[in-house]
């Protein structure tokens, strides 16, 4: 009888029970793929629970994991730590060496697992400043302590029984791990989860997911620190899937052929980029197959699920997917069967144009303090409507606010932020999250994000303006990446655009037009005449009040590391604001 999953640290027994895969998890190491099996799995985990358990880990304890890259070592470490009734504490690896002092801090891990050499050359100029007690790499550094070192002092099983009782003594509502939100503001805020808010969310999530239990690849390249991701990985691990851990995004298309995926999940900035690519080719073609290329294209982006639009339709598509489709699917391994988009809104033109094209794209929705599914697309069981993000998932109570808030109540709402009792209660009320996203359900219960509630604004004239949903719209053009709309307070709405650098470089070439900076693309008339285009056709959607009346664009690329986005990929709206603030002042003062 397969083992009862009520903790984190059960689910890896669970597959075992039920599946026992050989290739439980992959990493590629210097161009070949490691695997280990559950049985490996388990093993491993439990050798380093032993082994601190000897370096005089407690329970309650906090040990942080930092790592540029998914791999095998982080779901040991996982399992490994939990298993003693201590905590994890993911931290994202992008952040600076101030937020990871933050984090180490406030958490108050007393040690920490790093992957590299880059992250330990950060954390090494701030570890003084905290109560570390012990920095260990997954990779061998000279001079520095391995998590091998922590292993071989597991190697010793006599302590395996502290650690069953140890395991015992877990129960599902305690507190499992902490994941600070990047936040677009401030500091960021400790999200207290429970084994069992992460567990009830992998459970009620399962029914959603059409593969073929114990006999199905998953690819994984988003980061595990994050709850997606990393909750994507248990449900992996209860469904039987093998998990295979791409080498960098850049790389993805090479793994996915050589691994050829059942599943991936990504966000709709990586989608947007592939698209992106596919289209590029499509305008290098000649002739008849441009001609055939973009008949699909147009037609795919017309697609309704479920046979909606008619039997000549899919007489249509039946042969778009034979004589071109067929090559993305190719490009992505040939046998993906669902790809999973979360983390922000995703354009519906890229869920149809993927489902057109056999790999259709489920839109999901939830947050980190939601451990994080609160509903999300599913196709096989006719639960799927293109620009929505599905029906509630079971065990989740939504409700719509009189504000038109999102209302959540579950077993998968967080405990709380970490040492903020104040700001908790600001969002948790009479058992109810609120999560400052607004939305609302159409007549068959699939919700529908509209906007955020701290993001709507009003202009000088009173009116209301939402700009996720004008940002999204612009969006669609291929000539822009990121989009901020601005104007509270303002005579009219205005936007601060950066083009999609990328896909302009290769335009320019496909045109014969160089250029040798991004200050001269900005400045090009037929590339402002190509986004005042967009901005016209965003315009048509909107009331005379919403509309953008004026654009500047940027010549950075909006990253991580340049400040404008979150680890999430989030637009970090008031950074924005105040680092392209001579571009606002010439907008409204035109100075």
């Amino acid at each position: 009888m397969p083992t009862d999953v009520t903790r984190l640290f059960d689910f890896p027994y669970y597959q075992l029970d039920t599946y026992n895969l050989n290739n439980a998890f992959s990493t590629k190491h210097n161009g070949k793929w490691e695997t280990i099996s559950t049985q490996t799995y388990i093993d491993k985990a439990n050798q380093l629970s032993r082994g601190l358990l000897k370096i005089g880990l407690q329970p309650n304890d906090k040990v942080a994991i930092i790592s540029t890259n998914n791999r095998n070592e982080w779901n040991i470490c996982d399992i490994g730590i939990l298993q003693t009734g201590a905590q994890t504490v993911p931290i994202y690896p992008t952040i600076s060496k101030e937020d990871y002092q933050y984090v180490i801090n406030h958490s108050e891990a007393i040690y920490c697992i790093v992957s590299d050499e880059t992250i330990l050359e950060k954390l090494n100029q701030i570890k003084g400043d905290t109560q570390l007690k012990g920095i260990y790499t997954f990779d061998d550094i000279k001079g520095e302590k391995s998590w091998k070192e922590i292993l071989k002092l597991g190697e010793d099983t006599s302590n395996q029984k502290e650690v069953e009782a140890r395991k015992k003594a877990v129960k599902p509502t305690d507190l499992a791990t902490l994941i600070y939100t990047s936040g677009t503001t401030g500091k960021p805020k400790g999200v207290m989860l429970s084994h069992d808010n992460v567990v009830s969310n992998v459970i009620a999530s399962k029914k959603r997911v059409p593969l073929e239990y114990g006999n199905s690849k998953g690819l994984s390249f988003l980061p595990v620190c994050h709850i997606f991701e990393r909750m994507i990985l248990y449900l992996y691990q209860y469904c039987g899937v093998s998990v295979y851990f791409a080498e960098s995004i850049e790389k993805l298309t090479e793994n996915a052929q050589e691994i050829k995926p059942d599943v991936m999940t990504a966000v709709p900035r990586l989608y947007e980029k592939i698209y992106d690519k596919i289209i590029l080719k499509g305008e290098d073609l000649t002739g008849i197959k441009k001609k055939l290329f973009f008949w699909a294209v147009n037609l795919g982006l017309k697609y309704e699920p479920y046979g909606a639009n008619g039997w000549w339709y899919e007489k249509q598509l039946g042969l778009a997917r034979k004589l071109i489709f067929s090559k993305w699917q190719a490009a992505l391994g040939g046998q993906l069967k669902l790809m999973v988009s979360g983390s922000a809104a995703l354009q519906p033109r890229l869920t149809r144009i993927f489902a057109a094209a056999n790999m259709p794209i489920m839109e999901g929705y939830g947050l980190t303090e939601t451990s994080p599914v609160i509903s999300v697309n599913d196709q096989i069981n006719g639960n799927f409507r293109v620009g929505t993000v599905g029906k509630i998932i079971d065990d989740v109570e939504v409700k719509i606010a009189e504000s038109g808030e999102i209302l959540v109540k579950g077993p998968n709402v967080m405990q709380g932020y970490y040492k903020d009792p104040e700001k908790t209660a600001t969002i948790l009320k009479d058992g109810w999250f609120y999560t400052g996203d607004k939305g609302e359900f159409d007549k068959d219960g699939f919700l529908k994000i509209t906007g955020r509630t701290k993001e709507m604004f009003k202009t000088s004239g009173g009116k209301y303006v939402i700009p996720p949903l004008l940002e999204g719209e612009l969006k669609q053009s291929l000539f822009i990446e990121q989009v901020m709309v601005v104007g509270e307070n303002e005579k009219m709405p205005a936007a601060i655009i950066q083009p999609n650098f990328e896909y302009l470089t290769d335009w320019a070439a496909h045109h014969n037009i160089t250029y040798t900076s991004n200050e001269e693309i900005i400045t090009d008339k037929r590339i402002l005449d190509a986004i005042q285009e967009a901005v016209n056709h965003c315009n048509k959607n909107f009331g005379k009040w919403e509309q953008i009346k004026v654009f500047k664009l940027t010549p950075d690329i909006w990253s991580i590391d340049g400040g404008q986005l979150t680890p999430t990929m989030k637009m970090k709206r008031a950074v924005i604001k105040k680092m392209y603030h001579h571009l606002y002042e010439e907008i409204y003062r035109g100075s």
